[in-house]
């Protein structure tokens, strides 16, 4: 992690020093259009902003966890996430977590002052639960100290103290936002505590999902957290309470793939350089799922030969682990789906959510096969999703039939869809949990936090991605990596403790191969 991270920058005692003879500058060099007071709703929205705007980004940087998640393809140039090839993580935007103090400290009453550390216990636990999943054990005990302990050199907590430490969080941040009130400084909910607790708490669910190889951990308690958390604390009610950043035709705050003139001026999409993969649209096809129709558009090979618009078979799709020059040769050709013209089209297509009620579905789906909870059979919760899903696509997407090709999911399509003979979970407790992933990625097409879908074929192996070791550019090209590599910044300032991070785990050898203590 970059010096940053530990809360410490050098600059700061020469700042002090400047800042008593330099009253006169700072008058002169005060900008009178921009506030240089610092209060508690100017932190918070900077911090939700750091795992919502940030996360989500723009452009090319918005399709490259979708890359990896093999949703998409992209003909610019070799992308090493579509072949799999991970390199250091980055890490610094924990840095973004010494801003929680002076958050807590300017709040003008104690309801508030509940209410904004809340948001910083939910913050950290986010931010931290995020650098675990990258690469296994992290600073977490003795991270941010920097300027409060002098700690510029924090020890390394093993994994499972961090995600104690994360479960521990999002309890505080639970009980704390039932005790405050609605802040300032929220981009996304409005300050309403109640929507925050159930965000926290069905995330908990999320982070506790990612543990289910250690329900045998006493500390833990990793069924019993989660049947608790179901009985008793409210959770996401539909897809309007989505942890989701909405866009409109401002400047700089435009849908990330918009391309019009009011918009972001996206060159890449003029390029056609997307491609939208065989794994993402044949469960669609097969399934005869109406979402295809709002995810693609068809390929003009296929119109040109007679099909129409609504055809199933009008939406080739492409293998992304195939040759780079096999998939040019493909796009030239032009046989192949793209992008929807509304992700296009319009700035505000629809907001991007990086955890949604319909994560929430699939997760309490996932319980209940697993014999976590029980009472709700895992159907309800699985259609619940399946059909939050539509209804948010259904919902954000205009009338025209440029964007729905005249297969528009109404409320009978939708309400009449899960429960099909094809789609209505089936099988052996391992078939249905695939069936649940599977429309957890189908859901998840450009939404979900930074590498979710990833994550979720890591953790269970669904959907199925192909290995191809002609292509793979991970070494041993004959299995897909794992995690990503410690920072080089952490490595030359925090040398010691990465090393003795490194060996504990993993011998000493900080590859990508490497199993992580969560995946064991």
């Amino acid at each position: 992690m970059k010096r940053i991270l530990l809360k410490y920058m050098s600059v700061l005692p020469l700042m002090a020093v400047l800042a008593t003879g330099c009253k006169k500058f700072e008058e002169i060099n005060r900008n009178p259009n921009k506030t240089d007071q610092v209060n508690s709703s100017n932190l918070a929205t900077g911090m939700i902003l750091s795992i919502t705007r940030s996360d989500i980004s723009t452009q090319k940087s918005f399709i490259q966890p979708f890359l990896l998640g093999k949703y998409i393809t992209w003909g610019e140039g070799q992308e090493n996430l579509q072949y799999n090839k991970f390199n250091r993580a980055d890490l610094s935007k924990v840095a973004i977590l010494r801003n929680i103090p002076p958050m807590e400290k300017y709040a003008t009453s104690e309801a508030l002052k509940k209410s904004y550390q809340a948001l910083g216990h939910f913050i950290r636990a986010w931010q931290f639960f995020s650098a675990t999943m990258q690469v296994g054990d992290i600073p977490y005990t003795d991270a941010i100290k920097g300027e409060s302990e002098n700690i510029l050199n924090p020890k390394y907590d093993a994994q499972k103290t961090v995600f104690l430490g994360i479960l521990n969080e999002l309890d505080q941040a639970n009980q704390l936002f039932s005790e405050g009130a609605a802040f300032d400084g929220d981009p996304i909910y409005g300050g309403k505590t109640d929507n925050w607790r159930r965000l926290v708490n069905s995330f908990e669910l999320h982070v506790l999902m990612n543990l289910y190889k250690k329900t045998a951990d006493a500390e833990l308690k990793v069924v019993e957290r989660f049947k608790d958390i179901v009985a008793n604390r409210p959770l996401m009610r539909d897809f309007k309470d989505n942890f989701a950043l909405a866009y409109n035709a401002t400047a700089g705050q435009n849908y990330p793939w918009s391309d019009v003139p009011a918009g972001s001026g996206n060159s890449f999409v003029k390029s056609n350089y997307t491609m939208l993969s065989n794994t993402l649209l044949d469960p669609l096809k097969t399934l005869k799922d109406r979402r295809l129709f709002y995810y693609a558009k068809p390929s003009p090979v296929k119109i040109t030969s007679g099909l129409s618009e609504s055809d199933y078979n009008a939406y080739p799709g492409v293998e992304p682990s195939d040759a780079f020059s096999s998939l040019q040769t493909r796009r030239v050709g032009k046989d192949y789906a793209d992008l929807n013209n509304r992700y296009v089209q319009l700035v505000n297509a629809e907001a991007v959510s990086v955890f949604s009620y319909w994560d929430l579905q699939f997760i309490l789906a996932e319980g209940s096969i697993r014999g976590w909870i029980t009472g709700t059979p895992a159907q309800t919760y699985y259609a619940a999703g399946i059909g939050s899903s539509m209804n948010f696509v259904a919902s954000n997407t205009p009338d025209l039939m440029d964007y729905h090709h005249n297969m528009k999911m109404d409320a009978a399509y939708i309400a009449a869809f899960p429960a099909s003979a094809a789609v209505s979970l089936a099988g052996t407790n391992e078939q249905q949990i695939e069936q649940v992933i599977t429309q957890k990625y189908l859901a998840n097409f450009l939404h979900g936090s930074k590498y979710s879908a990833w994550y979720e074929n890591r953790r269970t192996g669904y959907p199925k991605f192909t290995l191809n070791s002609t292509t793979n550019l991970n070494a041993p090209t004959n299995q897909f990596p794992l995690r990503w590599l410690y920072p080089s910044n952490e490595l030359d300032y925090n040398s010691a403790n990465v090393s003795a991070a490194i060996k504990s785990q993993f011998g000493g050898n900080d590859d990508v191969n490497q199993v992580m203590w969560l995946l064991k």
